[in-house]
């Protein structure tokens, strides 16, 4: 009897570790993905940003970074930073209406970055790389989605192209995402700045009096000194009176 109670039992464990495993094993872990850093930045500015590209692989390499600008926000100026051992290739597209920047109108603009690792320069298992990019004036808009690609030197390519889902919810494959932020307005000299002004002139006018008053005073004691002199010159001239 009691043989019977432990052969169920331990059936019956053996059975939840088969669900266990069935669901554990079918179940995709949260993986790390390009990001673009920093992740917010203010609309109409210039910025330095970096694309992040975590190495997933246990044996593979990341060979190759393909990062597309979105249509719907057109950068002007976009530079790259130099990476070691890698060699970066730039595709444009025509824009219309054109796209200002310092005063010049654009009907070109960067479409899509292509990193590519030289020799043994992949990320390897267990690292990262950045990929620093200027950009600007940056678009008034919310967000910039920026849909990349990551080649591994076994073929396989992991697709980050997934935009944000509704609720605020992380999709499965998520691209790297920009939020932009309103700029906030030149504000003109507000109402307290005024009295400021007349406390200077104030001031000014209180400086300039005491000035005055100072200059008038060593006017009036150089000539008391004068007349005090000119007084005892003519006391030392008088003749004295005989007895």
């Amino acid at each position: 009897m009691i043989r019977h109670r432990r052969t169920a039992s331990a059936a019956a464990a053996l059975a939840l570790g088969a669900v266990a495993t069935a669901v554990l094993g079918f179940a995709a872990p949260a993986s790390a993905h390009v990001t673009v850093n920093p992740q917010e930045a203010t609309q109409g500015g210039y910025g330095r940003f970096a694309f992040r590209v975590p190495n997933e692989s246990d044996t593979a390499s990341t060979t190759k970074l393909e990062v597309v600008l979105p249509e719907n926000a057109p950068v002007g100026s976009v530079s790259t930073m130099p990476v070691p051992g890698w060699t970066v290739a730039v595709e444009k597209r025509k824009v219309d209406p054109p796209v200002e920047v310092h005063g010049s109108q654009l009907s070109e603009v960067v479409s899509k970055l292509t990193w590519t690792a030289n020799g043994n320069a992949g990320v390897k298992p267990g690292e990262f790389q950045e990929f620093p990019v200027s950009m600007g004036p940056l678009p008034q808009v919310e967000t910039m989605v920026f849909k990349a690609l990551q080649t591994y030197s076994d073929g396989n390519v992991q697709r980050w192209i997934e935009e944000p889902l509704p609720g605020g919810e992380e999709p499965e494959s998520p691209a790297p995402v920009l939020a932009l932020t309103a700029a906030s307005p030149s504000s003109a000299p507000t109402g307290a700045a005024a009295p400021q002004a007349d406390d200077d002139d104030d001031d000014a006018e209180s400086d300039g009096v005491a000035t005055g008053l100072a200059v008038a005073g060593l006017v009036a004691g150089v000539g008391g000194l004068v007349l005090g002199g000119l007084a005892f010159a003519r006391t030392r001239r008088a003749p004295t009176s005989r007895e």
